[in-house]
């Protein structure tokens, strides 16, 4: 028996795993204080009423024999694909319902989709970066350059057609930087996929918070995308399904004439047995006229906090990106050089929990990333709470 030795070179500890063990640590030692969490990106409002009905009503399908079902389509059913292709006709963008995959979300998907490449392809990954995008790709053993994100480049960086890779990921909005890619700008990211015969593997899991019509809620809102992209969604942020598991991924039978669609549908049939038919009518809820009413007005209220915490930055005088088109708030550190040294000093001072940017890559060191997806309440007190230790 041999051991996968790439597992080696990835980082012992995920990045939220150490932050949560540090939050835990000093709750242990100081259960007076009240600390606020801003660092992960988890929902806390709970499912809208439609989704919750759906729900109910798929429970009790299940509980008689004539409406009972057992394994359903591994691709998903047909059902939510409909509504889900009925949602991406409103940006726009046309697609075949088959190729539209429901998954238990965009994370599992961003790292099974690399069943389909060969471990000699180059990946490319923005810096800062979502760790899952690195880490599963070193686990299997494949060479990973990085595209330089920073203050420069507004945390956007652009393709350089001199450096050649084959797939490359993107993610916009992005996590952790809330920096949002406009249309024209994508336009150059598909120039060098078809350029280089790359594919994009895009992560659109926050294209619900994009309110400027500039901005791309789809990368097959771009001319030519769907000879080059995957796309990569979820229900977590969308609709609040962070708890419930569901997210979808798009695979065009334009891309490398209709193979990667092909071997995809093989690789699902094979290793994943579908998501849950109770979860999956609860999905389909979100895109009916109540359901979207409803995920709307969840969603300005993590719209309301994103923008509390970025006047917050203003008010401090604080450089950032974010905040506007995302729920994630991306700062330098004021006074710090380190992103854990900041981290430590914001627990223990102020009693607010974010994430250090150096766990998302080189270019984060001396950032910090806030989330928008606390309470009002909580948010407004996590601001205040700030504003005091910053204006001392």
């Amino acid at each position: 028996m041999k051991i996968n030795t790439n597992y080696q070179n990835v980082s012992e500890s995920y990045l939220f795993s150490t932050v949560a063990k540090k939050v835990s640590a000093y709750t242990a030692a100081n259960p007076d204080r009240k600390v606020i969490k801003l660092g992960i990106g988890d929902v806390t409002l709970p499912l809208v009423p439609a989704v919750i009905s759906a729900l109910h009503g798929a429970v009790d399908e299940m509980s008689k024999k004539e409406t009972f079902r057992g394994y359903g389509p591994e691709q998903g059913y047909g059902f939510l694909k409909d509504e889900i292709n009925g949602y991406y006709a409103r940006k726009g963008v046309e697609l075949a319902s088959d190729e539209i995959f429901i998954s238990d979300g965009a994370k599992s998907d961003l790292g099974n989709i690399l069943d389909l490449f060969d471990q000699d392809n180059v990946v490319l990954v923005p810096d800062p970066v979502y760790p899952v995008y690195v880490d599963t790709n070193v686990m299997a053993g494949r060479k990973v350059v990085f595209a330089d994100a920073n203050r420069d480049n507004g945390f956007l960086p652009m393709p350089d057609f001199n450096v050649k890779a084959d797939i490359v990921y993107l993610c916009s909005p992005n996590n952790p930087t809330g920096a949002a890619y406009s249309k024209e700008q994508l336009k150059v990211w598909v120039e060098y996929a078809l350029e280089n015969d790359a594919v994009l593997l895009y992560d659109a899991a926050y294209e619900c918070f994009i309110t400027d019509d500039a901005l791309a809620q789809s990368i097959f809102q771009i001319e030519g995308a769907k000879q080059c992209a995957i796309e990569f969604c979820s229900f977590s942020k969308m609709a609040g399904f962070t708890g419930t598991r569901c997210g979808y991924t798009v695979v065009p039978k334009a891309l490398k004439d209709g193979l990667l669609h092909k071997m995809w549908l093989r690789r699902q049939t094979t290793k994943f047995n579908g998501v849950p038919y109770i979860v999956q009518r609860g999905a389909a809820a979100v895109f009916t006229e109540e359901g979207q009413a409803q995920i709307r007005a969840n969603l300005a209220v993590y719209q309301e906090n994103a923008k509390l915490i970025a006047s917050t930055m203003d008010e401090l005088g604080i450089w950032y990106t974010g905040g506007q088109n995302s729920p994630y708030i991306w700062f330098r550190c004021p006074g710090f050089d380190s992103s854990w040294d900041f981290f430590d000093y914001l627990l223990e001072q102020a009693n607010v929990v974010g994430t250090p940017g150096c766990g998302f890559g080189k270019n984060g060191e001396g950032y910090f990333r806030l989330t928008a997806f606390n309470t009002p309440e909580a948010t407004k007190e996590a601001c205040d709470r700030i504003k005091a230790l910053f204006k001392k």
